[in-house]
């Protein structure tokens, strides 16, 4: 499994440290019943609801992030974070449209618990407390995760249904990937450079990340 672009870099030592609870967050059995083409489609349009939903908490948090980078980095980081800020616009888009091809109502979900849980998580960058290099190294391991996760479920040999497809080249792609290195770079150069309590604090939220994505897979999974 390929996890990670930095080598050498701290995000690449915590996910060889942590590489058993890594794979349980990219190697899901909602993931990986996608690639072997046994998914439950009911389950695949309840991940569908709750990922939308969860994309537009998303874009809060990762304006959060974008302020904390104009306050606290002198680099061409804000570019990079623009990106993916502007992606979600049309990210958001694509939900809808995939809804309207499952017959997802969109207007009547709710969120379910895991849901609320992660959001509640991605709130709590709204205070000023927390520091850019924790939060850039946040948004760049959920942003992994989804990459690592699709990516899979398009490689050689994968039996992924063809109306899936397009799901997981979104999130597969190598284009994608390269943004993700990219990030990784920037949490890299923060870690390097940043105290030992904001390194701490960092790799608590990298962990804490690894755990609520295994929540929202086993929430599609299960409904919980």
């Amino acid at each position: 499994m390929d996890i990670g672009g930095a080598d050498k870099g701290t995000t690449a030592a915590w996910m060889a440290t942590h590489g058993g609870m890594y794979e349980r967050a990219t190697r899901h059995p909602f993931t990986v019943s996608i690639r072997d083409g046994t998914v439950d489609l009911a389950a695949f349009k309840r991940w569908l609801g709750q990922d939308y939903m969860f994309v537009r908490e998303f874009v809060a948090f990762l304006a959060s992030v974008l302020l904390k980078c104009c306050k606290q980095s002198d680099s061409s980081d804000m570019e990079i974070i623009l990106g993916g800020l502007a992606s979600l616009s049309d990210e958001l888009s694509w939900f809808k449209k995939e809804a309207a091809k499952w017959s997802v109502d969109l207007a009547g979900i709710s969120p379910l618990t895991s849901n609320t849980e992660y959001c509640r998580f991605l709130q709590s960058f709204n205070d000023p407390e927390i520091s850019y290099t924790v939060a850039i190294t946040t948004f760049w391991i959920i942003e992994t995760v989804y990459q690592d996760s699709f990516a899979f479920c398009i490689e050689e040999g994968h039996k992924t249904p063809l109306e899936l497809l397009g799901t997981c080249q979104r999130w597969g792609s190598p284009e994608f990937k390269q943004y993700c290195q990219s990030l990784q770079r920037i949490a890299d150069r923060c870690l390097a450079n940043a105290t030992s309590d904001a390194a701490k604090s960092a790799e608590e939220a990298f962990l804490r990340v690894l755990e609520l994505e295994i929540g929202f897979w086993d929430m599609s999974s299960s409904q919980s």
